[in-house]
């Protein structure tokens, strides 16, 4: 995983903030990290009930997340997006597809998240295999609760992007993700309370935030049984 790692997000780090814990998959021998697609269904299939967010700030809005997945060279690879600096929050930062539940129009939240995925990224929802919801997880700042779900797809897809929202989108293997020096942690105090915010420098981006936390517990449920 070639590159300078880090990207020009901009992260409002509080100066109180100090070094949190080690990756949770720290402990697994470099061999253990190489992740294919049946490996991603059989984790999904095993989890136990998603656990629904909780609220954090009252008049929270309901969003929810695709965490596309497939297969290239033996390896699972994640699909990524970088929101245009034009949008009206989180401006440039690294997000999976996904967005705010329309009501009169998403009856579930996996119907808002397959919708903004084909409506940001072109990708088909037919073409999605909906294998998990993960645990949801609430947001203080932008006020969001969010339902992320794991889609498998059959192969690298073509994908057409909204340039309205979405300056770029790219895909990391989960190797990558899970290999040393790639994640990282800090503790931030957070509307009172002590937080842990998860960091992954890929090669000229930074993921943080939401979807940092959203990918943290991603993979720690991928790799809790190696």
């Amino acid at each position: 995983m070639g590159g300078e790692r880090g990207g020009r997000q901009r992260i409002p780090r509080p100066a109180s903030a100090r070094p949190g814990s080690p990756a949770p998959w720290a402990r697994l021998e470099p061999a253990a990290l190489s992740v294919m697609l049946q490996q991603v269904r059989d984790r999904c299939a095993a989890l136990p009930e998603p656990e629904p967010a909780e609220v954090l700030v009252p008049g929270s809005r309901a969003a929810a997340v695709l965490i596309a997945v497939f297969e290239e060279l033996g390896e699972a690879r994640v699909i990524l997006t970088k929101r245009t600096d034009s949008m009206p929050s989180h401006r440039g930062e690294i997000v999976f597809p996904g967005g705010k539940l329309h009501p009169g129009v998403d009856a579930l939240p996996v119907d808002a998240a397959l919708r903004e995925a084909e409506e940001e990224i072109g990708l088909a929802s037919d073409d999605v295999e909906v294998a998990a919801e993960l645990d949801g997880i609430a947001t203080f700042a932008s006020r969001f609760t969010i339902t992320p779900f794991v889609g498998l797809l059959p192969g690298r897809p073509r994908l057409v992007l909204n340039a309205d929202e979405v300056e770029r989108v790219f895909d990391v293997a989960i190797a990558d993700l899970l290999a040393d020096g790639t994640y990282r942690e800090e503790q931030w105090e957070i509307g009172g309370r002590e937080q842990a915010v998860s960091f992954f420098d890929l090669p000229g981006e930074t993921v943080w935030g939401a979807t940092a936390r959203i990918l943290t517990g991603f993979l720690a449920h991928l790799v809790a049984d190696r």
